[in-house]
């Protein structure tokens, strides 16, 4: 399914910033506001997070949306 597809690449995305941070998932979470659980979900992929939210991991990571979404930026993805 192509949306599991890409709600899977967004959380391999967010899972790949925080690691390149050195960032735990309670340190991201006291940063974007969200709880650690949340997170943990999202980088899985097993929550589909809303535009806001989105939105949230951009500032947090001093990024714009879409630079978020360049999943071509991942290591060992294409």
């Amino acid at each position: 399914m192509v949306n599991q597809h890409l709600i899977q690449q967004f959380g391999k995305r967010i899972r790949q910033l925080r690691t390149e941070r050195k960032l735990s998932q309670e340190a991201l979470a006291e940063l974007t506001g969200f709880h650690r659980t949340y997170i943990g979900m999202v980088e899985r992929g097993e929550r589909n997070i809303s535009l806001s939210n989105i939105g949230v991991f951009a500032k947090v990571f001093e990024m714009s949306v879409s630079e978020l979404f360049d999943f071509e930026k991942m290591r060992g993805e294409r």
